[in-house]
């Protein structure tokens, strides 16, 4: 079986993470975010995954070769010349896609964290021998969204509302779909919109279901949501009893810490934080919900909260960061520093307070 995932383009939303590696090799819960992804596709019966692609392509495949190896999955690169919308890469990929058996494929956008329940979605889609299916999840102000109206009992789509100032429904469309070949002949070789242009087409003959995704879900492709998606992950592997969550007096609530890192005496991690490989976190300091991305160092006393802290980065001793401070790869923090919402690009040294938030270059 088959799946396609849009990986997109320069992932302007993270920056300063995006500025040493593309979008879906940053590090998600220590992993890259696409991993997850293939790692999910992989247990759902998937062999072959087709990246669509516009940025850095070599890059991406140059990293991912171990892990073709390692979960035994064939992985291809569809390289977009130019930026072709969430439906050309269809049609870029077409011939990938459909091999002449019928069988349907996954398509996923990169920057969506969920359960990801695919088994269950193509076991649906199956059943009820449309062309689509669309995954869908609730959400509290849809106004906010395009809303996905569709039957409660069988999961027929009747239409989409895109920004709705009345109530129409609260599930939104969540990035995952299971595609019938035949969908492709719907695809023109051109920038196209699926959501606007084909599953309208879709919808109007019948043949677009929709299913509701159970559990969590979070487009992490910005750094706020990035740390509510975190956020979310954690609260289900807790719900799992994974093991992946960290143990000891030294830890309040849910935590991940990579085997490799060091924690020193008296620090407090979490709730909600992640540790990543090689780190060295000194004694006395506090992390809340926040990701230290690997190979860095925080320096004795300090506390990060609500922040995201870059590949070997060094924060140092007493500093105070929080409020969505955003370090990119190699930063240099100060001792005794405050930094409130400091954005700060890769391999600078700040060696001030930022009282207020501000991008360092």
């Amino acid at each position: 079986m088959k799946a396609i995932i849009l990986v997109g383009g320069f992932g302007t939303r993270l920056r300063p993470l995006t500025l040493s590696v593309p979008k879906p090799l940053v590090d998600f819960a220590n992993k890259p975010m696409i991993l997850h992804q293939i790692e999910a596709l992989k247990r759902a019966g998937v062999d072959h995954v087709i990246l669509a692609i516009a940025y850095q392509p070599n890059v991406m495949m140059d990293f991912l070769k171990e892990y073709e190896e390692k979960l035994g999955i064939r992985i291809t690169c569809s390289e977009e010349k130019t930026p072709m919308g969430t439906a050309g890469p269809l049609a870029i990929a077409r011939d990938l896609l459909d091999d002449g058996t019928g069988e349907p494929f996954f398509m996923l956008n990169a920057d969506v964290i969920c359960e990801y329940p695919l088994r269950e979605a193509l076991t649906f889609h199956r059943g009820h021998g449309g062309e689509a299916t669309i995954l869908v999840t609730r959400v509290t102000e849809p106004s906010k969204y395009g809303v996905v109206v569709f039957d409660e009992g069988s999961g027929a789509v009747d239409r989409f509302v895109e920004k709705p100032k009345e109530f129409v429904g609260n599930k939104i469309n969540a990035g995952i779909y299971v595609l019938s070949p035949s969908v492709l002949s719907k695809v023109e070789m051109r920038p196209t919109s699926i959501e606007k242009e084909v599953f309208p087409l879709v919808a109007q003959e019948n043949k677009l279901y929709a299913k509701v995704l159970e559990g969590y879900w979070m487009d992490v492709g910005q750094p706020k949501d990035y740390l509510t998606g975190l956020n979310l992950y954690l609260s289900g592997l807790r719900e799992k009893g994974s093991p992946l969550l960290a143990q000891g007096s030294h830890v309040q609530g849910n935590a991940v810490i990579d085997a490799t890192a060091t924690v020193g005496e008296g620090c407090v991690i979490g709730p909600d934080a992640c540790i990543g490989k090689d780190c060295v976190i000194e004694d006395g300091v506090c992390l809340r919900n926040c990701m230290v991305f690997p190979g860095t160092r925080v320096g004795k006393h300090s506390c990060v909260t609500g922040s995201i802290i870059g590949w070997r980065s060094h924060v140092g001793q007493w500093a105070r960061l929080e409020n969505m401070c955003v370090f990119g790869e190699d930063v240099q923090c100060k001792d005794e520093l405050y930094l409130n919402g400091a954005v700060v690009l890769p391999h600078k040294e700040v060696k001030g307070n930022v009282p207020s938030p501000e991008i360092i270059i």
